[in-house]
C-alpha cells in the first residue's frame, strides 16, 4: 500500500500547555519557530486566564528556548513558576502524551494534500480535545506517575 505524501519543507509548530485539572489545552502556534518569545506568548496566554489570583506553576523541559533568561524574567513578572523536568523525562510532561495522542489521531497515516488542510487537522483536533476526545484523553492524562524509592544511581 502507498500514501502519498506532501512535497516541500512546510512546518507548523504549536506549543501548548495543559491545565492538569479541567484538562483545558492553551495554545500559541506558527509556521516559523518555536522560540523564546513563543514561550512568553504561552505564559501572557495563562495569566490571562489565571482565576482568582490562582497560583499557575508550567512543567517545562529543558529546551534553550525555555529555559533562557527572557522567559525566566517573563514568567516572574507574571508571578508564574516555572518546573523544569529532568532531561529525558517526556513521560512526566502531560503535554508531550497529549501531542502523542494528537498527531496518532489526526496525522499518522493520513495525507493532506494543501497544508491549510494539514493545520487545520491539528488545530481542529485540539479545539475539539475538551469535547469529542476527552474520554480517550482520561487514562493517558493523569497524575499517577511510578514512583521508586531508594533508588541507586550509578555513575
Amino acid at each position: 500500500m502507498f500514501i502519498s505524501s506532501p512535497s516541500g519543507r512546510s512546518r507548523h509548530n504549536v506549543l501548548g500547555a495543559l491545565n492538569i485539572a479541567t484538562k483545558d489545552v492553551v495554545t500559541v502556534s506558527n509556521d516559523k519557530y518555536i522560540n523564546s518569545e513563543s514561550v512568553c506568548q504561552l505564559l501572557a496566554k495563562l495569566a490571562a486566564r489565571r482565576c482568582d489570583n490562582m497560583p499557575i506553576t508550567v512543567a517545562l523541559d529543558n529546551a534553550k528556548y525555555q529555559r533562557c533568561a527572557a522567559v525566566e524574567a517573563y514568567a516572574d513578572a507574571l508571578q508564574i513558576e516555572l518546573l523544569f523536568l529532568p532531561s529525558y523525562s517526556p513521560n512526566l510532561n502531560l503535554i508531550e502524551r497529549l501531542w502523542k495522542y494528537i498527531k496518532k489521531t489526526c496525522l499518522y497515516s493520513r495525507y493532506y494534500e494543501k497544508f491549510k488542510d494539514f493545520k487545520q487537522a491539528i488545530m481542529g483536533c485540539l479545539e475539539n480535545q475538551t469535547t469529542e476526545i476527552l474520554h480517550d484523553l482520561e487514562t493517558l492524562l493523569t497524575c499517577e506517575f511510578q514512583v521508586f524509592k531508594n533508588v541507586k544511581i550509578l555513575n
